[in-house]
């Protein structure tokens, strides 16, 4: 099998050990190793005993690469989408950071999580995504994004004023901080922190979060995900922001943006002793009386 792996650099060295132990473990089940450019130039010299190739372009991953896998959190899985976009190789992500919704793989599970991926022990968790567009390409090609859409004001700059319509009919004018346009996957992420509902994969479902609405009687709604959706935005001061996922961009004008599902999806892999809700059991703390801690 051919196990393509990304990650960013790590600050803490602690995470050493950790990596070498996935290298060994794929040789030892004789994976064939690909590591992206940017991890290969951070791991020269600190670990031993490992033979892989280096990555190469976009076109090499989409016929040659069985499996991605990330090394770190949720914000290295959410980057790596960018490499394999539409091919529908199956992701897993080993969780170097703190929540790990996405990269679900504990430090202490390394090796079974190896094994089962090699012995394809596993399900594939579909997960759609979001495409924004505008009239300027803003994102370029990696105009997609796995967990939210987000316009936001800029530093101290005043509220923004952000009209949005639903399949063509005028829907609502958001005053506040921003809105967050997430998929079901970004429910969980900065959707959820800002008041946001949980929303299952399977539920076909998006929604738009108000950040800080000057209006108060303005809440989440879930909209279902063959919407498309249009937003003008404006802006008293100079700028304001628009991300898609990690990639932020500054706009220094009125301009509009239209948001849909995009026409492909990301196969995340699920391991037998996981499900979607076991996750949320022990990310999320439920069914624990936190009293006791």
């Amino acid at each position: 099998m051919r196990i393509a792996i990304y990650g960013r650099p790590f600050n803490d060295l602690a995470v050493i050990p950790y990596i070498q132990q996935v290298f060994d473990s794929l040789a030892q089940h004789k994976a064939e190793i690909y590591v992206h450019q940017q991890l290969h130039g951070y791991l020269e010299g600190k670990i031993v005993n490992v033979k892989y190739h280096v990555l190469q372009n976009h076109g090499f991953i989409r016929k040659h690469i069985d499996v991605f896998l990330t090394l770190g959190g949720d914000g290295t899985l959410l980057d790596m989408v960018t490499l394999i976009r539409d091919t529908g190789i199956p992701v897993i992500g080993i969780n170097f950071g703190r929540l790990g919704f996405l990269a679900s793989v504990n430090k202490s599970d390394i090796a079974a999580a190896i094994y089962a991926v090699m012995h394809k022990d596993f399900t594939l968790d579909k997960r759609e995504l979001l495409q924004i567009d505008s009239d300027e390409k803003i994102f370029g090609d990696d105009n997609f994004a796995l967990n939210d859409a987000t316009f936001h004001k800029r530093d101290d700059a005043a509220m923004i004023t952000i009209h949005a319509s639903l399949n063509g009919e005028f829907l609502n004018s958001y005053w506040g901080d921003g809105i967050i346009i997430s998929t079901s996957t970004g429910s969980t992420a900065y959707s959820l922190s800002c008041g946001g509902p949980i929303i299952f994969p399977a539920s076909n479902s998006i929604a738009i979060t108000p950040i800080s609405p000057h209006n108060l009687n303005v809440r989440p709604i879930v909209l279902p995900d063959s919407s498309t959706l249009t937003f003008e935005v404006e802006c008293r001061s100079a700028n304001f922001l628009v991300s898609c996922d990690s990639r932020t961009a500054i706009i220094e004008k009125t301009m509009k943006f239209h948001i849909r599902k995009a026409d492909f999806s990301l196969n995340l892999i699920r391991l037998s002793n996981e499900s979607y809700l076991s996750t949320l059991r022990n990310k999320l703390l439920w069914g624990l009386d936190t009293r006791n801690y």
